[in-house]
């Protein structure tokens, strides 16, 4: 997939395109029906597929007070618009200029000279240029002067709910660490990726060594609590079941940010300093909680190790920690 970072930076000879325009914050379930869409249509036309996008929420310039936190880093936004086989994204700079723009303007110098637009998908509640004055309404009639269609994209409910899919109710789902219905939602599983780095090595004195993230993620994370998921090793390729830890570890209060720690499961001698990874989340366990003897932590973590086991369809080791009470299928 292209990435431009300009309007300016599309070839002259690009040829035409089927943009979808919006926010795409944390490109969930809806946003890919709008992409396949999207694809759709450019098959029938002979024409590319763009996704127009911005930096930044344009709510942190219009109304600040107002502003959510973003479900995904930019970078990891253009990331998942790739996996959606887009052929480019554009990623406009929203400042006050762009804001300030008149919605006519915004038409013909981005989607007209430079994307030279067939068809434009926005969703019902699209607005855009100065003061908000562009709905699917006007794009349509600026459409009818410059020869392109405008598809009015209706809203997209997630199976056997009658609620929108949207950001918000991802940001809601994940602010109650509800990581198995936000995954349902996006399409696929919450997730944050980074580096490993150097913590306290607690986990490992404990008997439950973990791999840290630090403290700046690509995705937003889920509530404080403990987590089933998987360790996915980019370094190596390697999947490994784990037991996810979110939060400031009040049992010893010691620790300043919120952090996410991985358990990779039956792997106690693993070094993944410096790699590469991605922790998914697929079920939450339980809040975080502070243990009033090491005794009962360690006791407290085994038994979540034993949950994760039992939800991921990890076969117990006997004689690991966190296996008790854990069915041996190999000698049942």
């Amino acid at each position: 997939m292209i990435v431009f970072r300009d309007p300016a930076e599309v070839p002259a000879d690009f040829g035409r395109t089927v943009a979808a325009i919006g926010k795409f914050d944390g490109v969930h379930s809806g946003h890919r029906a709008v992409f396949r869409r999207a694809q759709l249509d450019a098959a029938r036309l002979g024409a590319k597929t763009v996704a127009v996008t911005f930096d930044r929420n344009p709510l942190s310039v219009l109304r600040p007070d107002r502003c959510p936190d973003d479900l995904v880093s930019v970078q990891r936004k253009i990331e998942l618009l790739a996996d959606c086989g887009l052929d480019a994204v554009l990623v406009l700079t929203f400042d006050e200029q762009l804001a300030a723009r008149e919605a006519s303007d915004f038409v013909t110098s981005i989607l007209v000279d430079a994307l030279h637009v067939a068809t434009v998908l926005v969703g019902r509640d699209f607005r855009f240029g100065r003061g908000g004055s562009g709905t699917p309404a006007l794009l349509a009639e600026l459409g009818a002067q410059h020869d392109f269609t405008v598809d009015e994209i209706e809203d997209v409910f997630l199976e056997g709910t009658d609620r929108r899919v949207s950001s918000s109710w991802v940001r809601e789902l994940l602010s109650v660490g509800d990581v198995a219905l936000a995954g349902a939602v996006l399409g696929r599983p919450v997730s944050v990726r980074g580096e490993v780095v150097h913590g306290l090595k607690r986990g490992r004195e404990l008997g439950f060594p973990t791999a840290n993230l630090p403290a700046l993620l690509d995705e937003m994370v889920p509530a404080d609590g403990v987590y089933a998921g998987r360790l996915v090793d980019h370094t190596t390729g390697i999947v490994h079941p784990a037991a996810i830890s979110v939060g400031t570890n009040p049992t010893f209060d010691d620790v300043a940010q919120r952090q996410v720690e991985a358990n990779a499961i039956d792997s106690p001698g693993l070094d993944l300093y410096g790699h590469d990874v991605t922790v998914e989340f697929t079920h939450r366990l339980r809040g975080m909680t502070a243990f009033d003897s090491l005794e009962s932590l360690i006791a407290g973590i085994d038994s979540d190790v034993v949950q994760a086991r039992l939800l991921l369809g990890v076969p117990a080791k006997p004689g690991v920690l966190g296996t008790s009470d854990v069915p041996d299928s190999r000698t049942e």
